[in-house]
């Protein structure tokens, strides 16, 4: 029994390492998101302050930039939280789990326990 818990927590582990992971790449995506919705927006200013000549090539590209973006942001934002929740969930069952085991201290003495 005890080495199926231990399997069941290694897998677990197994499931948090992953999600961490996934919450990391989330955050990737989340600083690129931001990125190309500023270069965007920066890009339109500049160009409807005169700064930049008109084409409307590039503003296109910067106004799909900063909707593209946008959406992207708002979508990982949803798959962020989902997995932040996964994780947490995950975390409190493996600790839930380890209250389950029956653990004692290293070098404990046993004969003192009685």
């Amino acid at each position: 029994m005890a080495g199926d818990l231990h399997d069941d927590i290694a897998q677990i582990e197994a499931r948090i390492e992953a999600l961490a992971e996934k919450i990391g790449r989330c955050r990737k995506i989340s600083f690129a998101a931001k990125l190309a919705i500023a270069a965007g927006a920066a890009w339109i200013a500049l160009t409807l302050l005169g700064a930049i000549p008109f084409a409307a090539g590039p503003v296109v590209a910067a106004l799909a930039a900063a909707i593209g973006g946008t959406v992207l942001l708002g979508s990982n934002k949803t798959t962020w939280a989902q997995t932040q929740d996964a994780l947490r969930a995950s975390e409190s069952l493996r600790a839930e789990m380890i209250g389950q085991m029956e653990l004692r201290v290293v070098g404990e003495d046993r004969r003192t326990l009685h």
